[in-house]
């Protein structure tokens, strides 16, 4: 197998926690806000641009999977302060961001209530693939 056949073996991992009792149109939202940061925060994380063979451009994409779980109440609370004191990056969804319309109502929204008093409903993460596992033990893939 040459280097351009090889399977590629990602040294980190990213992954998303979603409150199993969300409805779909949730998973969907809180999926797409989490993720929105982390290219952000963790540039290279996002590839190049595409190009369709008539040369329409699209834009860049993360350069690896996004790894989807989900688990109760509790487990999100424990994967939130692992993450935390791990210090990876990450990003919170929480019930309250349903009811606002904006980002600035968002911001405020997780501002005003203390770390472990949020009502947390989704959570991203990113770092090293043997930190995120250990994050995110007890989670089982989404389904």
């Amino acid at each position: 197998m040459t280097d351009e056949t090889a399977p590629v073996r990602f040294d980190t991992k990213i992954a998303v926690l979603l409150r199993d009792d969300l409805r779909t149109w949730q998973r969907l939202n809180v999926t797409a806000f989490l993720v929105s940061g982390l290219g952000t925060a963790v540039p290279e994380l996002v590839g190049e641009p595409y190009a369709d063979a008539d040369g329409t451009p699209y834009l860049p994409m993360f350069r690896q999977p996004v790894m989807v779980l989900e688990g109760g109440k509790e487990m999100l609370t424990t994967a939130h302060n692992r993450a935390v004191s791990r210090g990876v990056t990450l990003s919170v969804f929480t019930s309250d961001l349903f009811s606002t319309g904006n980002d600035r109502d968002n911001r405020a929204a997780v501002r005003a209530v203390g770390r472990d008093a949020m009502d947390l409903v989704g959570l991203a993460v990113h770092g090293p693939r043997n930190a995120v596992d250990k994050i995110l033990k007890g989670a089982s893939m989404h389904s």
